[in-house]
């Protein structure tokens, strides 16, 4: 972290060339004001041109004309960290920083198109926001990938950086929404969303109670953004509860960190790196604490602890019915009815591989987990009874009745 001291002398190192920047920034400007001049115009009205951060701070001064464009210092979060080392350090530790990590280690990544993975129009294009190398920044700068290849340019879209646009829920709507995670959608419709879309629409007074995202999920700006259950709703250790218990098992075991004995593999291991997941009750009581002092500043103490134990009661249930459609399938894998994919490390059911489900039946499981499971339990915590009942627990409890007829009809077309 740089001290007062380290920025003023950072600050005065460019000072003593002031002359040469000063002259530089003017270049930088009349070209780029022909050549792309919104990216200019957007510099000129942000903080950064306000306090004296030119081009060359990001940039650096080799590029000079359209002939050393691969001159161009790219930025990478250590270049923010300079001035924003707080915020910076919690990004590096917090969920987000992952993103990258946590889609290449997907096991059919790979399988996409080209042009979703290198046009960044598939996964990549919210996952970028990850920490990445220098060289893999460059690349995807190289590609001509926009906004996130620099991670904090994610929300403060460059080249304004504004911290205002970062603390507005739209700011998060980009990639939180959609099929396997509809945050905004849940958010905007529900109460606390009206709420504050009436706030900046004026209908409502600027100091009307109504969160946003931010409020909840980076409380005083920490810029970790984890939350107690994680994105998938699986933690340690396990629930008191004999039935959860065991559900929750036979959804690790489709997680594939647990083997279809129950011991763990080396899938465990990414899951503890990129902290998908609360590993541990201190781990996941900390985040609670957080969540329950951000929902006290509008309820009761009572009132949002039980609000929130609603949740963890639906998840609960959601697992009830998610763990009996694996056991469905895998036990067609058991008894020979099913092969296993050669992608497959164990014969079982992989809910990781996403779309790539090689039959019917297995594409309703990996729907009936990303989608309908994740909008039971996120519909729940963000408020919106219409996505925790229609959109989740009910498609779930459809889709498990046609997990089961298949499964049926498979076995009886096994044994003709």
């Amino acid at each position: 972290m740089m001290c007062v001291a380290s920025r003023i002398t950072h600050w005065f190192t460019i000072a003593s060339a002031c002359g040469t920047l000063l002259l530089a920034t003017s270049e930088c400007v009349d070209c780029h004001k022909k050549e792309t001049p919104q990216i200019v115009s957007d510099w000129q009205l942000s903080k950064h041109a306000q306090n004296g951060v030119d081009c060359s701070v990001c940039h650096g001064t080799d590029h000079k004309s359209a002939a050393d464009v691969s001159k161009v210092r790219v930025p990478t979060p250590e270049t923010c960290a300079s001035c924003h080392p707080t915020q910076v350090q919690q990004f590096k530790s917090g969920k987000h920083a992952f993103a990258w990590a946590a889609m290449k280690a997907m096991p059919t990544f790979h399988w996409q198109p080209v042009a979703l993975t290198e046009g960044m129009k598939g996964c990549g294009g919210c996952h970028k926001i990850g920490l990445k190398t220098e060289e893999e920044i460059r690349e995807l700068s190289k590609a001509g990938v926009g906004f996130g290849r620099a991670s904090c340019d994610a929300c403060h879209t460059r080249h304004l950086f504004s911290k205002v646009e970062a603390q507005q829920p739209q700011a998060c709507q980009t990639c939180h929404m959609g099929f396997d995670h509809p945050q905004w959608e849940m958010y905007s419709s529900s109460k606390h969303g009206v709420r504050y879309l009436l706030k900046q629409s004026g209908v409502l007074p600027a100091s009307v109670a109504a969160p946003t995202c931010q409020t909840c999920h980076m409380q005083e700006g920490n810029h970790e953004v984890r939350t107690a259950w994680g994105f998938l709703a699986v933690r340690l250790p396990l629930p008191e509860d004999k039935q959860w218990a065991e559900d929750r098992v036979t959804i690790l075991k489709g997680l594939g960190v647990l083997d279809p004995e129950g011991k763990p593999t080396a899938r465990l291991e990414i899951v503890k790196q990129a902290q998908v997941a609360r590993l541990t009750q201190e781990d996941w009581q900390k985040e609670r604490d957080k969540m329950l002092r951000t929902c006290a500043q509008c309820h009761s103490e009572n009132f949002a602890r039980a609000e929130l134990e609603k949740g963890d009661r639906m998840i609960r249930e959601a697992d009830r019915l998610m763990a009996e459609a694996i056991r469905t399938v895998a036990e067609l894998y058991r008894d020979g009815i099913l092969q296993k994919p050669a992608n497959y490390a164990y014969a079982y059911p992989d809910l990781l591989t996403f779309h790539d489900a090689p039959t019917p039946i297995e594409t309703k499981l990996h729907e009936m987990h990303l989608e309908y499971r994740m909008r039971a339990f996120q519909g729940t915590f963000h408020a919106n009874p219409d996505y925790a009942l229609w959109y989740g627990w009910a498609a779930m409890q459809r889709t498990l009745t046609e997990i089961k007829h298949m499964a049926q009809e498979l076995r009886e077309k096994h044994r003709k």
